[in-house]
C-alpha cells in the first residue's frame, strides 16, 4: 500500500510541476485573414461561419478555452491548431500559388461536406460551430465560386 501511496504522490507532484510549462500559444493578428478575405470576398453568413469554426485551428489567431491552462489539455490543443494549419491556414494565403489555393478550396469543400469539419471533438466543446445544413451549403457554394475564380485566373493566356 505505501508504494501506491508513493507513486500516487510523485504523479500529483509531476502533475503540479507540469502545470508551469505549455506549449507557445497561437496568438497572431487578425489582420493576417485579410488578405485572405479580400481575395476570396465571403458573404457575411459564411465570413461568420469561418470565424466560429474555422479560425482557431486554421489561422494564426486562437480564441483558447479556459481548459487550455491545464497540462496535457494544452499540448493536447496546440498539437491540433499546428496540424489544422499544416492543412490550411488562412493567415499565410497570400504565400500560395494559385494552383494550391484552387486544391486547398478542393479540399475545403470536400471536408465540409462529408462532415469531417469542423472535427466532432471540437464541436463537442463549441456547439456554435455545428453546422447546419444550410450553412454547409452556404460555405460550399462559395468555396465553389472562389475555385471557379481561381480556375479562370489559372488559364494560360
Amino acid at each position: 500500500m505505501k508504494t501506491i501511496k508513493k507513486i500516487l504522490l510523485v504523479a500529483v507532484l509531476l502533475l503540479v510541476v507540469a502545470q508551469f510549462f505549455g506549449p507557445e500559444k497561437n496568438q497572431g493578428d487578425l489582420s493576417s485573414i485579410e488578405p485572405f478575405l479580400a481575395e476570396t470576398n465571403p458573404p457575411e453568413d459564411v465570413k461568420l461561419i469561418l470565424e466560429e469554426t474555422c479560425y482557431d485551428c486554421h489561422s494564426d489567431v486562437t480564441r483558447y478555452p479556459w481548459y487550455n491552462n491545464i497540462t496535457p489539455v494544452n499540448y493536447w490543443l496546440a498539437a491540433h491548431v499546428k496540424d489544422g494549419k499544416k492543412h490550411f491556414n488562412f493567415s499565410n494565403w497570400v504565400d500560395n500559388s494559385i494552383k494550391r489555393k484552387d486544391h486547398k478550396f478542393e479540399e475545403l469543400i470536400e471536408k465540409v461536406e462529408e462532415k469531417d469539419m469542423p472535427l466532432l471533438s471540437y464541436t463537442w466543446t463549441h456547439t456554435e460551430a455545428r453546422l447546419s445544413d444550410e450553412q454547409i451549403k452556404s460555405v460550399v457554394d462559395w468555396a465553389k465560386m472562389v475555385r471557379f475564380k481561381y480556375s479562370i485566373a489559372a488559364e494560360p493566356e
